[in-house]
């Protein structure tokens, strides 16, 4: 434990003046600052550094104090609506129809509701006395006193004033401070030293220079420098420093980028698209039957626009009687005007293929880190706009086997050690997998699809070799990497949850 000298020489000039303001029985900050001359936010600073030497004792509170609106203030003038009407009516009533201006008409339901007066037969007759209710006197004292903390007033009455929006509401911090026995004692050395004379020949040093720490003469705690002597206040530099927040991406940003850059390194080409497609390269031309239902309105955002659509003989082959590779296709007949809606596109895959389409040669390595959109209903793990990772290879002799290996080099580089693959079926890829990487506490997680293109996809556009394709939400990766229950966090500007994601963490 310090001691009451160490105290005290850790005491600044204004610690010390606000232990006096304190001494004298002075207990609220604004007061003190007042006749200082310097500002709150200074003498709370100094008091809160008081208090953790157990030189005085500091009670925060937070109240609730209330003010009148705009609307209120004009009531507590000319009176509540309810009040007026029943001065309208007088003892005989007022028929309801000559209640005409609508800021008074919603005193008739509060007349009602008060007790004050009853409706018959269209007319509003009082019921007898009527007097000043809680909230009128409210709206009174407010008018007349300003703000005033709401355990002064009635509580549900001005829970009814609030619900009208006559009055309004903010949390207001209070501080009380009061001194301690080792306060007065610390005080009194404090006291004592001025006394003797020392604070007069003495100054204190509010900042130190580099020229005073080559030049000055130390001694203990104090320094000659340039034929003055100064006291040196010590400094813990164990206490807590206060916490910097930095300019920094946004962390969904950031695991954005750390995706892209891998699959740079790994040699892959980045490609765009639009975000409007038509049904052809959203649906079509992945063999998705016209009337599958994912292309239903719950599933998909349909625009009231059409798309010219390229050559479509061989995809209308392929969906109708199967082409020239084997297949048996859908049967029935498909129609180019369905094909020709525009949608939001549903998936990057519209991309792709269409990209496999203008490039139908090999080599082609390429990928798409963009958003997609769809008919959710938002919830922690779902939103109807979110991210998708796809990644395509083309090349001679390729086989499925490269695309494990392809997929386990990618999840290791985003730190997943342990990866695993189990069958999955996808409409467009055959043979399918699903990626499942280990999440110590959560156990294997799946992340993502993977297959081979179909050669119901390929062979309509002249791509005669085989086509590797993988892709993954990125929202569910950032879940897990960023610790969150919630996907929301990632749209929303929660400043506390952005602040306290480490700058420097690696994705």
């Amino acid at each position: 434990m310090p001691s009451e000298e160490d105290k005290l020489s850790a005491l600044s000039p204004r610690d010390r003046q606000v232990l006096k303001e304190i001494s004298d029985g002075l207990t609220d900050p604004r007061k003190i600052a007042e006749k200082l001359g310097i500002k709150e936010v200074s003498v709370i600073s100094s008091a809160e550094g008081l208090a953790e030497m157990g030189l005085i004792g500091l009670d925060k509170r937070v109240e609730e104090v209330y003010a009148l609106t705009e609307e209120g203030a004009r009531y507590a003038e000319i009176g509540l609506p309810e009040r007026r009407i029943l001065e309208i009516a007088g003892a005989g009533g007022v028929p309801i129809s000559e209640i005409e201006d609508p800021a008074l008409k919603v005193g008739i339901g509060w007349l009602k509701k008060k007790g004050w007066a009853a409706v018959e037969a269209g007319k509003i007759k009082p019921a007898g006395d009527a007097p000043p209710g809680k909230d009128e006197e409210i709206l009174g004292a407010l008018s007349f006193q300003g703000e005033t903390s709401g355990s002064a007033l009635d509580s549900e009455a001005l829970k009814l004033l609030k619900g009208r929006g006559l009055v309004e509401s903010r949390a207001q911090k209070s501080w009380s401070l009061e001194i301690t026995d080792a306060g007065r004692s610390v005080f009194r050395k404090s006291v004592e030293k001025d006394v003797a004379g020392r604070c007069d020949s003495i100054s204190h040093i509010n900042q130190i220079t580099p020229d005073m720490i080559k030049s000055g003469v130390w001694e203990g705690g104090y320094v000659s420098y340039k034929g003055s002597r100064y006291e040196v206040r010590p400094y813990d530099v164990a206490l807590p420093a206060e916490r910097i927040y930095p300019g920094k991406v946004h962390p969904y940003q950031r695991l954005l980028s750390r995706m892209r850059e891998i699959m740079l390194e790994m040699g892959f080409s980045e490609i765009k698209g639009e975000v409007v497609q038509s049904s052809f390269w959203n649906f079509d031309a992945l063999f998705q039957p016209q009337d599958h239902p994912a292309r239903e309105m719950q599933d998909t955002f349909y625009l009231d626009s059409r798309a010219e659509i390229p050559d479509h003989s061989r995809v209308k082959e392929m969906h109708e009687h199967g082409g020239e590779v084997g297949s048996t296709g859908w049967g029935g007949t498909w129609d180019p005007e369905v094909a020709r809606r525009e949608v939001l596109r549903t998936h990057t895959t519209s991309v792709t293929i269409k990209y496999l389409a203008d490039h139908p040669n090999p080599p082609v390595k390429a990928f798409s880190i963009d958003r997609v959109y769809r008919r959710e209903a938002i919830d922690p793990t779902h939103t109807p706009e979110f991210e998708q990772l796809e990644g395509v290879i083309m090349d001679e002799g390729l086989s499925f086997a490269n695309l494990l290996g392809v997929l386990r080099e990618f999840y290791a580089k985003m730190g997943f050690e342990e990866v695993r693959f189990r069958p999955g079926y996808f409409p467009y890829t055959e043979p399918s997998v699903e990626p499942e990487v280990y999440i110590q506490g959560l156990g294997w997680v799946e992340l993502g699809g993977a297959g081979v293109f179909r050669r119901e996809v390929t062979a309509p556009f002249g791509i005669d070799h085989p086509v590797l394709a993988w892709g993954l939400g990125v929202g569910r990766l950032a879940m897990l990497r960023l610790g969150l229950k919630d996907l929301r966090l990632l749209y929303q500007s929660d400043i506390g949850w952005l602040r306290d994601v480490p700058t420097l963490s690696r994705m």
